[in-house]
C-alpha cells in the first residue's frame, strides 16, 4: 500500500506541475497550447451525451482542470520503478508519450484537434511540458525513496 501512495503523490507532483505549466502559459504565452480546452470539450460532450445541464465556462474549465489533475495523476503514477535510473527513464520516456498522445489523441476521439495543435512550437511546447511533468514525478518518486526511513530502523 504504502507503494501506491507513494506513485499516487509522486504522480500528483507531476501533474500539479504540469498544470502550472500550462496555466501560467495560458495567461503570458500567445496562442499557448491550450488541452484544457480539449478537457472542457470532452466533458461538455459527455454531459450532453448523458442529457445533463451543460456547464457554463468558468463552471466547465474548473471541471476540466480537476479532472486533468486526476488523470494526470494516476498515469504519472506510473512513473516509479525500483531503481533511481529506471524512474528517470520512464518519467521522460512516458511523459514524452503523453505529449504526443495529447497531440495525436483528441481529434481520433472525437474532441476535435487542440487549438493551434499544428504549429511546430506548439507541438514542441506540449511535449516538453508532459516530459517536466514526467521529470517532476521522477523527482518526487527519487526524493521520497532517499528520505523514507526503513521500518526495521524505526524501532
Amino acid at each position: 500500500m504504502a507503494n501506491l501512495a507513494k506513485a499516487f503523490i509522486s504522480g500528483t507532483v507531476g501533474a500539479v506541475v504540469l498544470t502550472l505549466i500550462h496555466e501560467t502559459a495560458r495567461r503570458q504565452v500567445p496562442r499557448a497550447p491550450r488541452m484544457d480546452i480539449v478537457g472542457m470539450r470532452a466533458i461538455d460532450r459527455a454531459m450532453d451525451g448523458m442529457g445533463m445541464h451543460l456547464l457554463k465556462r468558468p463552471q466547465l474549465r474548473r471541471a476540466a482542470l480537476a479532472g486533468d489533475l486526476l488523470s494526470n495523476s494516476l498515469y504519472y503514477s506510473a512513473i516509479p520503478a525500483a531503481t533511481a535510473g529506471a524512474t528517470w527513464r520512464r518519467g521522460l520516456f512516458l511523459g514524452a508519450l503523453a505529449g504526443v498522445g495529447a497531440l495525436a489523441l483528441p481529434e481520433r476521439i472525437g474532441l476535435g484537434a487542440p487549438p493551434d495543435s499544428g504549429r511546430p512550437g506548439n507541438q514542441l511546447m506540449t511535449v516538453a511540458w508532459y516530459v517536466i511533468g514526467g521529470l517532476a514525478t521522477a523527482a518526487a518518486a527519487n526524493a521520497y525513496s532517499r528520505n523514507r526511513v526503513p521500518a526495521a530502523s524505526a524501532i
